[in-house]
């Protein structure tokens, strides 16, 4: 039943079953009730305002109830059950959870009346902002056995509400991980909940978590671009992996104009990747954000410089590749590697950096598994890559671009 519903079931239910008794009593058929005419009247008139909506009045109406002396046992289950439910209309939930305790102590509650007064005064407290008690007899709920879904979202917005969202973050990642183990996706609603949780408890753990599932299974241009600046903003982030966060933005869409594009060109040439240059000054023509305006002179200008580097770094390749070989560090393979990779020799440029990477004496061994992982993914093997990336570790950026990137390698598979 759903948690706003009580108060009409209850008003048809019992309003419909009083008639005649034949000892001259008011008979509640669907209990066999007994209900004298001095009670049974005022129960009458309350049920009646119950019905029309009229929740407070249903309650004024119930103290006359209250009046009759001699009540017996049926007169006040019933009157305990109509103040429940005019008080869950009325929105006043103290008293309901009054009603309640009366009619447990009285032993007239079956297992299911329990449970479904219990969602009614949970659901009521979160309706009228007590959050602290809706998660008091949430909680009760569950503890007395109660499997409701309802009852579940009234619990997490309680806790999340009340400032206690510790247990929704632990809940929400098992359930996310469930789902996963499950081979389910989880709801993007669940993510999101993960996400505020953990955004107040100021749990970067939780929040870096969240972010990634929603980028692996609800990607969009927005939280890329949000996972990107936070990742760029994060201490210790070292400049040199901004190159690796651009490629990124221009596989995202969140280039943001012509100097994003014109900086990833001239980041790419600097790095020794003409090619890659070259691609982001066309991406950026195609985009209609290059080429245009007063800067039209400057942007094509960038264009023959990059057709000239391309040259230049083709011709020198093999000079480049034996001097890098005649020492004895693998750094000076990597990025020759990486170049291979970019220009269409992706293969090749895979064996390259591992090559580098068994020569070893590396200055930084986890810009070099980075740098294979790139290579790896870009010759069409994700597994490979996302196998490699795992490793790379790093607290300097070289772990985070590895996770971003691995991300970006598993929702491009699908």
């Amino acid at each position: 039943m759903k948690l706003n519903t009580l108060a009409a079931a209850l008003a048809g239910a019992l309003l419909l079953s009083l008639g005649n008794g034949t000892d001259g009593s008011l008979g509640f058929a669907a209990a066999q009730a007994q209900v004298r005419p001095e009670a049974g009247r005022h129960l009458q008139a309350a049920q009646g305002l119950l019905k029309g909506g009229k929740f407070k009045e249903a309650l004024a109406k119930l103290r006359d109830v209250e009046a009759v002396s001699g009540r017996n046992a049926d007169e006040n289950a019933l009157l305990e059950q109509l103040r429940l439910a005019a008080a869950q209309g009325a929105l006043e939930p103290d008293t309901m959870a009054r009603a309640f305790d009366t009619l447990k102590g009285s032993g007239r509650l079956s297992g299911a009346q329990n449970l479904q007064y219990i969602e009614a005064i949970a659901g009521t407290y979160l309706r009228a902002n007590q959050n602290a008690k809706a998660l008091q007899w949430a909680n009760r709920y569950f503890a007395e056995g109660g499997t409701s879904n309802a009852m579940k979202q009234v619990q997490t917005t309680a806790q999340y509400y009340s400032g206690d969202v510790g247990p929704i973050i632990k809940s929400t990642m098992a359930e996310i991980q469930a789902n996963e183990k499950a081979g389910q996706v989880p709801s993007r609603d669940k993510l999101n909940l993960l996400m505020n949780a953990a955004n107040r408890a100021k749990d970067a753990n939780a929040e870096s978590f969240g972010a990634e599932k929603l980028l692996q299974y609800y990607p969009s241009k927005e939280i890329w671009a949000s996972a990107l600046a936070t990742a760029a903003a994060r201490r210790g982030f070292s400049p040199r992996f901004q190159f690796d966060l651009y490629r990124l933005r221009l596989l995202t869409d969140n280039m943001r104009g012509a100097e994003d594009y014109m900086e990833l060109a001239q980041m790419a040439a600097q790095a020794g990747f003409p090619d890659e240059g070259r691609r982001a000054v066309e991406a950026g023509f195609k985009a209609g954000v290059l080429g245009q305006g007063k800067d039209a002179d400057r942007h094509n200008r960038l264009k023959t410089f990059m057709d000239k580097r391309v040259a230049d770094t083709r011709a020198g390749f093999d000079t480049a590749l034996a001097a890098a070989r005649d020492v004895k560090a693998g750094d000076g393979l990597i990025p020759l590697g990486l170049y291979l990779a970019q220009s269409g020799k992706a293969k090749d440029g895979v064996a390259l950096i591992q090559e580098g990477i068994d020569k070893g004496q590396l200055k930084r061994e986890d810009d070099a598994k980075f740098a294979l992982g790139l290579a790896q993914f870009w010759a069409g093997d994700a597994n490979k890559a996302i196998a490699t990336w795992r490793g790379v570790r790093g607290t300097d950026g070289s772990g985070e671009v590895a996770r971003l990137w691995s991300i970006y390698a598993r929702s491009a598979k699908k």
